[in-house]
């Protein structure tokens, strides 16, 4: 576990702690919470409210810790398709929070089309490169949301290793290309012997195979058959070469296919290990002592159904709630899950978007209204008024 190098300020006693994820495609964590915040404040002006927005490891995490009160970070890195994007990342003391999806993520896609094939990675290898320049001695690598199968070829070269085709040319970025390879020059890579590298995010299986990068990217992506192929022999070609240089054996460990294989890359070069993107976001951003002493805990996402189990932040902070022994209430643009699969999260209740608005274009263009709107229910069942008795 990681402990941040902060303490939290101390949460006012009886206070409702919001700790949301994003609803994708509409409104980033800050901005749940500020509206919930907006809300709340408005239906019951004396109870405190502290807002803590979270996220696992994808898009969102560095923005979620810069709420908290980390320092953020901005450098223009290589986007996905080699075409520069101005990218964020968060410091707090020794420990750099740096997403892959900030650099090298599906909403960094020109007109958010797939280019699986030649996506690179690189632009996340510079983040990293960056924050270690600035003196991080821990630096948390959300690999959730990206949009590469480079097996993390491209981090490799963003922190300044070069790969070799036959006749020492270096190789065009993406995936395909690493059929060509033929050896790593790796003298341009910092010494990273004295910084933790973690990897956070949801679990993730092994660079090769049915479960593999690959593999997931033909699902996602919408590669065919014939690009699984070529994908599939690049990221051979790149394992055999990459274990033999970094003398070890990582294809197959839990975590190696995160990110199109970028976790392959930082498990072999970086040292990397692995956790519960959540789980660890928590502990970071310093939930439990938020959460001390609070009324009611208010999480959610866009999308609550099975997705939701599988390790994201919605039910971190739900599991974490319950150890702290407070209620914890969710909102979310739609539900999907029944009323036995919310009490195994520990989830006492849903509000949905969708119980008030049926339309769901008019949900994506006033969720922040709605959402403030939801916060009446959420004050007339879990904070009811306190009125004075009779002498």
């Amino acid at each position: 576990m990681v402990s941040p190098d902060t303490p939290s300020d101390p949460s006012p006693p009886g206070h409702v702690l919001l700790a949301p994820d994003r609803f994708a495609g509409c409104l980033s964590a800050p901005e749940v919470a500020r509206h919930l915040a907006v809300g709340l404040r408005r239906a019951r002006p004396d109870v405190p409210v502290v807002e803590l927005p979270v996220a696992d490891g994808g898009d969102g995490t560095a923005a979620a810790a810069v709420a908290s009160g980390w320092r953020r970070v901005e450098l223009e890195v290589c986007g996905p398709t080699g075409r520069p994007v101005n990218a964020c990342m968060a410091l707090n003391g020794g420990t750099a929070v740096v997403e892959l999806a900030e650099a090298s993520g599906v909403r960094r896609l020109p007109g958010g089309r797939p280019q699986p094939l030649t996506a690179t990675s690189l632009g996340t290898g510079q983040l990293v490169a960056h924050a270690v320049r600035l003196g991080a001695r821990r630096v948390v690598l959300g690999v959730d949301g990206g949009a590469c199968a480079d097996g993390g070829a491209g981090l490799v070269q963003g922190l300044g290793g070069r790969l070799l085709d036959a006749l020492g040319k270096d190789l065009p970025p993406g995936g395909a290309a690493l059929r060509s390879l033929h050896a790593l020059d790796l003298r341009g890579m910092p010494d990273l012997s004295g910084v933790e590298v973690i990897l956070a995010g949801a679990p993730a299986g092994p660079l090769l195979g049915r479960n593999g990068a690959a593999a997931l990217a033909a699902r996602h992506a919408g590669v065919g058959r014939e690009e699984l192929r070529v994908l599939d022999a690049g990221l051979r070609r790149w394992a055999d070469l990459a274990e033999a240089a970094s003398r070890s054996a990582v294809r197959d460990r839990p975590g190696a296919g995160a990110a199109g294989g970028v976790g392959f890359a930082a498990l072999a070069f970086l040292g990397a290990r692995v956790e519960d993107g959540a789980t660890l976001m928590l502990d970071l951003l310093g939930f439990a002592e938020r959460a001390r002493g609070a009324r009611l805990v208010v999480t959610g996402e866009g999308s609550l159904d099975v997705r939701t189990l599988r390790g994201r932040s919605t039910v971190g902070v739900a599991r974490a709630a319950a150890r702290a022994r407070v209620p914890v209430v969710a909102v979310a643009d739609r539900r999907g899950l029944t009323g036995e699969q919310l009490r195994r999260a520990r989830i006492q209740a849903v509000y949905a978007l969708a119980d008030i608005e049926p339309d769901a274009d008019r949900r994506v263009r006033q969720a922040g209204p709605l959402l403030e709107q939801l916060t009446v229910a959420i004050a007339d069942e879990w904070l009811p008024v306190r009125r004075l008795g009779r002498a």
